[in-house]
């Protein structure tokens, strides 16, 4: 009897280890759930699609996932993440700068809930802020259109004049200028992340004024649909572009979130996630610029490689002095390279920039 005891342990003791190592090496990750809110929809090419796009990455191995949509940057937001927590997510994503209170509020209702804030700065136990170094991207970007542009004038369709979009707006001008000096950057704002027709307005009237370039900081690809009706070119973000406009776009500055998405998802299924804050770029592949389309100038591709290469190996910074604002004031010295928190907080134009209010 003894010894019927002794192996109907021990083959107890073989499930338990043989099931343990099924939860990690996959039946745990099937059971996870993890939550996004958008402040957007998934039907518009954009910052809201380049997110979902990293979601539906985790749906493809094995991760269930849940979303809400179009969600607005106020106490809505923290409604939608509690809703999510109760259908069993563990993990949030919320997607935007403007869902920074709510994350905070709930994040401290539900300690043992992990929370991701794009763009955000608040950290605690339960919550880490993540983004990429789109400005690498938009640098990249600016060479193209530097260019491409027979008029000097570059349009840039922005949302708000805080320093995601100024260090971003900034880096593009200098590509641009690295390139063709005698171009100027001209900066028209719509005051929202997300609203179609007012960033086709302000595309027109950047267009108007005798822009023959657009970029833009948008959710959406207003701005390249409104480039391609006035037969002018643009610039795209967040996600390929190309094949919705594909007679104006000349490249885009993309995202890949899934690079950091997995990654935290991961750290979680193992029981290793840490809070953090991140900010990587073009060698971690969160950020590149997207394939060269045929109508860009000739010798392009060669500038951009070259550029991007530099970059990547720590050659080149993007904001080394000397730097000067719109009034011609010397903000950065020469040879001096702006340290993270200088860039981040970054909230000046460069001398080649023109905004318009």
């Amino acid at each position: 009897m003894k010894k019927i005891i002794l192996v109907f342990l021990a083959l107890v003791s073989l499930f338990y280890v043989s099931c343990s190592n099924e939860r990690l090496s996959g039946i745990k990750r099937e059971r996870i759930k993890v939550g996004f809110v958008y402040n957007g929809s998934i039907e518009n090419d954009g910052y809201t699609k380049s997110h979902d796009l990293a979601r539906i990455k985790l749906e493809r191995n094995g991760v269930e996932t849940l979303f809400v949509e179009n969600v607005p940057e106020n106490e809505l937001a923290a409604v939608a993440m509690r809703e999510l927590i109760s259908q069993g997510c563990s993990m949030i994503f919320a997607i935007s700068y403007g869902y920074g209170e709510s994350v905070r509020q709930v994040s401290k209702e539900y300690p043992n809930v992990k929370f991701e804030h794009c763009s955000g700065s608040y950290t605690s136990d339960n919550v880490s802020v993540y983004f990429g170094r789109m400005y690498e991207a938009r640098y990249l970007c600016g060479i193209v259109a530097g260019m491409k542009t027979s008029k000097n004038r570059i349009g840039y369709v922005a949302a708000y004049p805080v320093s995601e979009c100024i260090r971003g707006i900034n880096a593009f001008a200098l590509g641009v200028r690295s390139v063709n000096p005698d171009a100027r950057v001209y900066v028209n704002w719509t005051n929202s992340w997300s609203d179609p027709e007012k960033e086709s307005l302000v595309a027109s009237e950047l267009l108007n004024s005798g822009c023959d370039v657009l970029a833009q900081h948008q959710n959406t690809n207003a701005t390249q649909i409104e480039a391609e009706i006035y037969g002018a070119y643009s610039i795209g973000y967040n996600e390929h572009t190309g094949k919705s406009v594909s007679k104006s776009c000349l490249t885009s500055a993309v995202f890949d979130w899934s690079v950091y998405v997995e990654d935290e998802v991961n750290k979680l299924i193992e029981g290793s996630w840490k809070s953090q804050k991140f900010w990587e770029g073009m060698s971690r592949g969160i950020v590149r610029i997207d394939d060269l389309s045929d109508i860009c100038a000739s010798g392009t591709d060669r500038k951009v490689l070259k550029a991007k290469g530099l970059i990547e190996d720590g050659s080149l910074h993007v904001f080394q002095g000397p730097l000067y604002d719109e009034a011609k004031v010397l903000r950065v010295p020469d040879k001096v390279i702006m340290t993270d928190e200088e860039i981040w907080n970054m909230d000046w134009f460069v001398d080649s920039v023109s905004t318009l209010y």
